[in-house]
């Protein structure tokens, strides 16, 4: 016998309430099955990207599938994994044009950088000659410097202020440092362009002519000065032995004239008065003497003396101090 009430109709069907029942439970039963579609369809999604795959079946409770294509698009703010050597940054700035040849030369580090160029440390020329040299090469540096037109007088053999004067004439006319003082390349550009001296330019008696002597100069052994030509004779009989330059006292302190005798002789005198060195002095009329005199050397006739006699030939001067006696004539005259 069959249960009316239980809505069984033998096929498995139900009675009315049965049936709606049933579609009900059709309408139930499709949505576990639409679960399991979805479910099927994210595990060929997984399948496909490479991700673990989930379960074949899916359950009530399991989280809602995820669009496939949600999970295939990249994050846009997804970055590199970060590693122990590697940080997260941002993309690198563009590499420089010369970055893909050899790297740049560094910048020269100020406190190594090369020093400019010093000026040449090589010695100046050696100096052979100076104010105040005295020798036979001093004579015969005056006598060629002469013989082109730098030096206007007879050689001395003493190195003063005209030589000095003469040396840069020379100098500058030769574009050579202009200083004075003869060095070696002074020297040889001077002897190339001269010959060597006679004897004759090298001593000469005077620088100026002499005068004719005075008529008292013609007997005996006689000082023979001349204001005139400004020169001194030594004399022996009316023949002259030796002449020389000379120079005398200002007008304030003038030379004595007229006819006198050597009464002392004095090798390296020093004046009392003005502390002056009168090496082989000749002493003639009170303190006035004939003797070498460096200013006259040096200075010529720019200066003058206190009444002396000054002669600037110092070799001269001392050979006449050791042939005059004492009680020789000394004759000045105009």
């Amino acid at each position: 016998m069959v249960d009316t009430d239980s809505g069984w109709d033998g096929r498995g069907g139900r009675g009315r309430r049965g049936a709606r029942d049933t579609r009900g439970a059709h309408a139930a039963d499709a949505i576990p099955g639409r679960r399991v579609a979805a479910v099927s369809l994210v595990a060929l999604a997984a399948l496909a990207t490479g991700c673990e795959p989930g379960t074949a079946t899916g359950a009530p409770e399991a989280s809602p599938p995820v669009r496939p294509t949600q999970a295939a698009a990249p994050s846009p703010t997804r970055t590199a994994p970060v590693t122990d050597d590697a940080k997260p940054r941002t993309a690198p700035p563009p590499p420089s044009p010369s970055a893909s040849t050899a790297p740049p030369a560094p910048a020269p580090d100020p406190t190594t950088a090369r020093p400019a160029p010093e000026p040449s440390t090589a010695p100046p020329p050696r100096v052979l000659m100076r104010t105040g040299s005295e020798s036979d090469r001093v004579r015969e540096l005056q006598a060629r410097l002469r013989q082109i037109g730098h030096f206007g007088r007879n050689p001395t053999g003493y190195y003063g202020s005209v030589t000095a004067d003469a040396v840069r004439s020379f100098q500058a006319k030769r574009s050579l440092p202009v200083t004075g003082s003869t060095d070696e390349v002074t020297w040889q550009r001077l002897l190339a362009m001269t010959r060597v001296p006679k004897a004759a330019e090298l001593r000469p008696p005077t620088e100026r002519p002499l005068a004719a002597p005075d008529e008292r100069c013609l007997k005996g052994r006689v000082l023979c000065i001349s204001k005139n030509s400004r020169t001194l004779a030594w004399m022996i009989d009316g023949k002259v032995v030796s002449a020389m330059d000379v120079r005398f006292g200002s007008e304030y302190t003038p030379t004595r004239e007229g006819v006198f005798e050597v009464f002392w002789k004095s090798r390296d005198h020093v004046s009392t008065l003005y502390d002056t060195p009168m090496p082989y002095a000749l002493f003639f009329s009170g303190g006035q003497a004939v003797h070498y005199s460096a200013d006259f050397a040096a200075n010529g006739y720019g200066g003058a003396s206190h009444g002396c006699v000054n002669v600037r030939d110092k070799k001269k001067v001392a050979a006449l101090f050791d042939q005059v006696r004492t009680g020789d004539k000394v004759v000045v005259y105009w």
